[in-house]
């Protein structure tokens, strides 16, 4: 099972007869692992990665980086505050954090205005935030281990 999870990471497209071939196991072995693997909730969603700079999308949309310290609730502790900020359509990442602030959200918006309005307006006003420290997203190198940079250098220069 780890092994097809492992192929369909770094590939999701891969058809279902060459991952049989890979992992040397039959077409409806891997039928039925994968089918099993959707239903448990294992394999949430299969989605193309795109370099923004080459879409266009780089120059429609501003993204932030927001830490948050709060106040966790009694008996819900994290869970409900997140529940609140992930379920806001700008929202596309939240992390629970160790260190000196709580959460990590990384939001997105049409220009800066509109994520420091959010930020203002929705994130540092909900019960139990005490602080929010927002940095914007100047530019993409690497995210989840796809690199987004062309490498310009130039071949011929001698090899370190």
């Amino acid at each position: 099972m780890e092994e097809i999870l492992d192929l369909l990471r770094h590939n999701a497209r891969l058809a279902v007869e060459d991952i049989a071939a890979m992992t040397k196991k039959s077409v409806s072995e891997v039928k039925a692992i994968i089918k099993k693997l959707e239903d448990d909730g294992v394999i949430l969603k299969y989605a193309a990665i795109v370099n923004p700079e080459k879409s266009g999308e780089a120059k429609q949309k501003v993204q932030a980086e927001i830490q948050i310290q709060v106040t966790p609730e009694r008996e819900h502790g994290f869970d409900a505050l997140a529940d609140r900020i992930y379920r806001f359509p700008q929202v596309k990442t939240l992390y629970l954090m160790s260190g000196g602030y709580d959460f990590k959200v990384i939001v997105e918006g049409d220009s800066l205005q509109e994520v420091a309005f959010f930020v203002s307006s929705k994130l540092a006003t909900l019960d139990g935030v005490r602080s929010t420290k927002t940095s914007f997203i100047l530019k993409t190198y690497k995210e989840n281990d796809i690199v987004y940079v062309e490498d310009e250098r130039d071949r011929r220069e001698a090899q370190a």
